[in-house]
């Protein structure tokens, strides 16, 4: 199926220079995973916390039973203290290797598996062990019933020479029996971007052999897999580089072009 580009409007639902009152300590946000959850809608973001280092990861939601909107939505605070913003997990186990760079880039999943008789909910992202800007492996945190728990080590790393020592961007489906992955690998300072993907029984151990979904000239980015009555569509993003390709004539303002295409959940185009 041919990518298709079109403009993208812009629906602004945070925005540090407005402020997040009551809270005082939120900083910048960026990336934002949604879903939802029994009869609530919730986003879980990763920014910046004044006075805190590095990227951490918090949440927000709209009020029980209404539907999604971009307006409603209230981050949320600490139950001890209603001026501060309440950190989606601490870092009891994790700070090995995600506390100095940070938690980027969260995909949340459920699941109902089989082998475990329960429903599965977790929360991927790249850990930075070093700093804000990578190397990253991916981990995630899993929800224990009241609360996320994050994990002693992540389980995923870069292992082929094309990934650069680096992988971030996850994006999950749980489908076939498999925990199927689409991520980002390569080196952010290198403006080097490759798209890869592997499949897991359980999403920790025993992946596949890490293979190339989508080459570095396509500088595909942000990817997300949605279900579909003919199968899976997904829609992703692709960092335009003047020096690389012409721009597409639809597409105009910004860094990113928005693409949509058919997708095989087996992992090829």
């Amino acid at each position: 199926m041919a990518l298709r580009f079109r403009i993208v409007d812009k629906t602004k639902i945070f925005d540090p220079a407005d402020g997040f009152s009551p809270l005082k300590d939120p900083g910048d946000v960026t990336d934002c995973t949604i879903a939802k959850r029994g009869d609530q809608w919730w986003m879980f973001l990763a920014g910046t916390v004044i006075g805190q280092p590095g990227i951490h990861l918090f949440s927000a939601s709209l009020p029980k039973g209404t539907p999604l909107s971009a307006k409603g939505w209230t981050l949320t605070s600490d139950r001890n203290d209603s001026s501060r913003i309440a950190l989606l997990a601490n870092y009891n186990a994790s700070a090995p290797w995600d506390l100095n760079g940070g938690r980027h880039c969260p995909s949340y999943v459920r699941v109902w598996e089989p082998e475990r008789n329960q429903w599965v909910e977790r929360i991927y992202y790249a850990g930075g062990a070093e700093q804000v800007w990578g190397p990253y492996t991916i981990g995630y945190l899993e929800w224990d019933g009241s609360k996320w728990i994050d994990q002693p080590a992540p389980v995923f790393r870069a292992e082929e020479d094309w990934e650069h020592g680096s992988v971030y961007e996850p994006n999950l489906i749980y489908a076939d029996g498999k925990w199927k992955m689409w991520y980002v690998a390569g080196s952010n300072h290198e403006d080097y971007l490759v798209h890869g993907y592997a499949e897991s029984p359980d999403g920790r151990t025993n992946w596949t052999k890490h293979r190339i979904f989508a080459p570095p000239e396509l500088k595909l980015f942000d990817f997300r897999l949605l279900p579909t009555s003919n199968g899976y569509e997904a829609v992703f993003s692709r960092v335009w580089l003047a020096q690389a390709e012409p721009r597409p004539k639809q597409a105009s303002g910004g860094a990113d072009v928005i693409g949509l295409q058919t997708i095989d959940p087996t992992g090829a185009t």
